[in-house]
């Protein structure tokens, strides 16, 4: 009976977590990272105060606690559905259309949850500021081994410069999620999809590989 009743009592501490760090992932989308306090989510949540400070030690606790879960988000929605493709470039077109769709569709309120949280934290320093370098790190190196790996399907010419296609990647991304969240507007998302497909239709070494538009089938 006793190990039953520790069973529920950590059963219940892991929903009540799970529940906190949603609301402090939508929170910090929008606000900051900064923006978060134990006491205003046990409020907004309606929990006890002394429960939510028992899960979380304190602040930093909390913000690292959020990166984290947000991290498990993003790799669902971005990198997960292209994994489901055999590498090549059409795993990598994959994954960057499905970086449009988790900004379009607001898995975030605030859109990328890293790209709003790394501007609040580029030029601090600490734990929290490493978490989020670190993350954004693995992005970028996620990418150029999706790029390498359709290289060696030779699906993408030998001679391209990996850094730089991948920084123009992940520039065309951002910059559509960032207009769409200060104008409020979706158009951004077709820009940036259009462009991206351009690109990776200039290094394709067969270019059918793609669609031939963002409307387009694949091969068309």
């Amino acid at each position: 009976m006793a190990a039953t009743h520790i069973d529920g009592r950590v059963a219940r501490g892991n929903q009540t977590r799970q529940l906190v760090l949603k609301r402090a992932m939508q929170v910090a989308s929008v606000e900051g990272l900064e923006g978060l306090s134990l006491g205003r989510l046990a409020g907004e949540l309606k929990l006890s105060k002394s429960g939510v400070f028992a899960l979380f030690g304190s602040k930093e606790d909390l913000q690292l606690a959020t990166v984290r879960a947000a991290i498990k988000v993003y790799l669902q929605h971005v990198v997960q559905p292209a994994r489901e493709l055999p590498p090549g470039i059409n795993r990598l077109w994959c994954v960057c259309t499905s970086w449009l769709t988790y900004s379009r569709e607001r898995v975030f309120p605030g859109g990328c949850f890293f790209y709003s949280t790394s501007a609040e934290y580029d030029a601090r320093t600490g734990q929290v500021h490493d978490t989020l370098a670190a993350a954004r790190t693995n992005w970028t190196t996620h990418l150029e081994q999706t790029v390498w790996e359709a290289q060696q399907t030779e699906e993408i010419v030998a001679d391209v410069d990996i850094p730089q296609l991948v920084f123009e990647l992940i520039a065309f991304m951002e910059m559509a999620n960032a207009e769409s969240v200060l104008h409020s507007e979706f158009t951004s998302y077709d820009k940036a999809a259009t462009a991206i497909l351009t690109r990776l239709r200039g290094v394709a070494t067969d270019p059918s590989l793609l669609p031939a538009s963002v409307e387009g089938p694949a091969g068309a």
